[in-house]
C-alpha cells in the first residue's frame, strides 16, 4: 500500500455550544466533547483507510480549558500513525475568543481505530508518511503508546519494547 501524509485524513468539525449541552456551570459536557472528538476522530481515520472504522481506544483525553456556552469549538483531527489494521489519531481542540476572534488551544486527545471489514474483521491500512516536524513528533511519540499500551495489557515483553525503553536509557 502507497503511504499517505497526514493531511489527507485532515478532518474539522465547527459548532457552537448550546445551552442543553452544558453543565450548571454554563460548560460543554465533558463527555459532549468526547462524543464530538470521536467523530472528527472517526471521520480522519475513514478518510485515511477508506474503510469501515471502529473505536478500538480513547488513549488520552486531556481537558486543559472549559469550552464557555455560545463558544464556537473547532476540533481537528488526523491521523498521526498507521499500523497494520490501526490508526492513531490525534485530535487538537480550539475555541474562538468571542471579541479577538482569535483561537486558542482548549483540549486534545488521542483515539484509536481499527479498519475492518463488513463481517468486522479487522483489514490493513495504508502506512502514513509525516511531512512536518509536528507530525513527525507525534508519529514516533505513537509508537511508544503503543508499545507501553501492549505491555500494560500483556501482549508484549518490557523487554521487547525497543522505543519505549530508549526514553529511559542514556
Amino acid at each position: 500500500m502507497q503511504p499517505k501524509a497526514p493531511k489527507e485524513s485532515k478532518t474539522i468539525l465547527t459548532d457552537l455550544v448550546l445551552p442543553s449541552e452544558t453543565n450548571p456551570l454554563n460548560n460543554l459536557f465533558g463527555g459532549e466533547l468526547l462524543a464530538r472528538m470521536d467523530r472528527a476522530a472517526g471521520i480522519a481515520a475513514r478518510r485515511h483507510s477508506r474503510r469501515i472504522v471502529v473505536t478500538a481506544a480513547v488513549n488520552h483525553v486531556s481537558f486543559g480549558k472549559s469550552v464557555p456556552l455560545g463558544s464556537v469549538v473547532t476540533i481537528e483531527a488526523k491521523v498521526s500513525r498507521a499500523f497494520k489494521s490501526s490508526m492513531e489519531v490525534f485530535i487538537d481542540v480550539w475555541i474562538d475568543d468571542r471579541e479577538s476572534g482569535l483561537k486558542s488551544k482548549a483540549n486534545e486527545a488521542i483515539y484509536t481505530f481499527v479498519a475492518v471489514d463488513e463481517a468486522g474483521s479487522p483489514v490493513p491500512v495504508p502506512p502514513i508518511q509525516p511531512e512536518t516536524d509536528l507530525e513527525q513528533q507525534r508519529y514516533d511519540a505513537a509508537l511508544r503508546r503503543r508499545q507501553l499500551s501492549l505491555v500494560l495489557a500483556g501482549k508484549m515483553k518490557p523487554k521487547d519494547a525497543t522505543e519505549l525503553k530508549a526514553l529511559f536509557e542514556e
